[in-house]
């Protein structure tokens, strides 16, 4: 469903180069030709001066970006931070104010990542199943979406559903693993998200992500006051801009930005400092490829109120053929990395092997039985 897009920055040091990421699916093409457009402003900018860098990239280019030019902005961004550590002999993490803890902890979704297991697991009992494999894989926390694809309002049976497929998920798995719902914006009202909500609450999940569209601020606002259910939103937020709006209205308790969409690692870290005055906690968005998990591994051992992180790795069965990862990977904790820059080795070769493919449309299953489209 994702074409992973590594950027790959060059520099006048021999041998001295940078890798980021850029992955956004469905705009795979667009997110190129933002990169072309951005290049000629980077050609001879010092690489280390990577505010700066940021500032050309946002500010000479007149119109303002969104998720596309965004997302061209972080991969450029996260591989300037690559090659100023490698410049330094130095992990990332320490230049982004040192770790603030030993590892990540981390989770994973039904079939790890799977696209069929993420999106199309449906009924109490394949959820119970898929989640049971999750925890026997070593993890102690999964994320499912099992809000099914909805309108302004849904039949009792619906609501009823959401709520048995929870408690036989929360039966499986025991008491002490935890369970994320992932909404995806489907309820288009705030009346809906709030029954889904209740339905939810016996179970006691860690927190619903994005219970309504990213667009609905005042409707999440107003779950975040008066749900018992914690309330976790953000992914579509683009820029610091957009989440000083979520973040002084306290529309959500735990803040996820992407790194790959947000405008990079820098960018993150200033809207984590800014959740963290507010009293708010951060689980970054990350359902994309290698590089954007070493990146936020990064980021997560150097942010105090990281909570934890969203991975994928089981997503296509070459994961890690294409990207050598710094650490050795555990179910349900990253270990702290000690190699240079973001430490990671790209098989160039390895990636030639896997050229652009037009993506699964799955969007396109979100649509109600009458024809009514709705939010995937």
């Amino acid at each position: 469903m994702r074409n992973w897009v590594f950027v790959r920055v060059e520099t006048d040091v021999p041998g001295l180069v940078g890798w980021g990421e850029a992955t956004l699916e469905w705009k795979t093409r667009s997110v190129l030709g933002a990169i072309a457009d951005l290049e000629p402003l980077l050609i001879g900018q010092d690489p280390r001066d990577i505010e700066q860098c940021f500032q050309v990239m946002t500010r000479h280019g007149f119109w303002r970006m969104g998720v596309i030019g965004m997302s061209a902005i972080s991969g450029i961004e996260i591989a300037l931070w690559d090659i100023l550590g490698k410049s330094l002999d130095t992990p990332v993490w320490r230049l982004l104010g040192g770790k603030c803890r030993d590892g990540l902890r981390t989770y994973t979704h039904l079939g790890m990542g799977d696209m069929s297991s993420v999106y199309e697991t449906d009924g109490a009992d394949a959820l119970a199943e898929r989640g049971r494999d999750v925890v026997a894989a070593g993890y102690d926390a999964v994320k499912v979406v099992s809000i099914p694809y909805a309108h302004y309002i849904a039949p009792n049976r619906a609501i009823d559903a959401v709520g048995s497929a929870m408690d036989s998920l929360r039966a499986a798995v025991g008491p002490d693993v935890d369970i994320m719902v992932d909404f995806h914006g489907r309820p288009a009202s705030l009346a809906l998200a709030r029954d889904f909500l209740r339905a939810l609450e016996p179970a006691r999940p860690l927190f619903a992500e994005e219970p309504v569209p990213p667009e609905q601020v005042e409707n999440c606002a107003e779950l975040t006051r008066t749900s018992r259910v914690t309330i976790a939103a953000g992914e579509r937020l683009i820029g610091r801009a957009a989440f000083e709006e979520a973040i002084r209205r306290r529309a959500f308790h735990i803040a996820q930005p992407d790194i790959v969409h947000v405008g990079g690692l820098w960018e993150a870290k200033k809207i984590a400092a800014v959740c963290e005055t507010a009293g708010l906690g951060v689980a970054p968005h990350n359902p994309l490829g290698p590089i954007a998990g070493i990146a936020a591994l990064h980021f997560g051992v150097s942010t105090p109120n990281h909570i934890i992180q969203e991975e994928m790795v089981g997503a296509v069965p070459w994961y890690d053929d294409v990207v050598q990862w710094p650490i050795e990977r555990k179910p349900g904790h990253w270990a702290l990395p000690e190699k240079p820059g973001l430490g990671l080795e790209v098989d160039e070769a390895e990636i030639a092997r896997h050229p652009f493919e037009q993506e699964v449309l799955h969007t396109r299953n979100a649509v109600m039985a009458d024809g009514t489209v709705v939010d995937w």
